[in-house]
């Protein structure tokens, strides 16, 4: 089966959020970063975190999966998206053979 790519896109919940987030929040998104550090580990994340946009600061990972479902799934079980909104688009990516 051939691979499938997609840009995710964690949206905050405020302009400010990364800067602003309360002790609570900041918990959540600890566990965030360690769930998508193990889907990292199985080899499905090629890349993640915080893009410094100075409008406001995003989340952004790149997956590799064999169905969109698989992202569906890790979106749905992502700490983050109980007080955030995920986006995502597929990719047309280019990649080593």
């Amino acid at each position: 089966m051939n691979k499938k790519y997609f840009a995710l896109k964690l949206l905050p919940n405020r302009p400010d959020f990364s800067q602003t987030m309360t002790p609570e929040e900041r918990a959540i998104m600890m566990q965030h970063i360690g769930y998508w550090k193990g889907i990292m580990a199985q080899g499905k994340v090629l890349v993640f975190g915080p893009v410094l946009d100075p409008e406001s600061v995003y989340g952004l990972g790149i997956v590799v999966v064999d169905d969109v479902k698989e992202v569906e799934e890790f979106i749905a079980n992502d700490p983050a998206a109980s007080i955030n909104k995920y986006v995502y688009y597929p990719m047309m990516a280019v990649v080593p053979a």
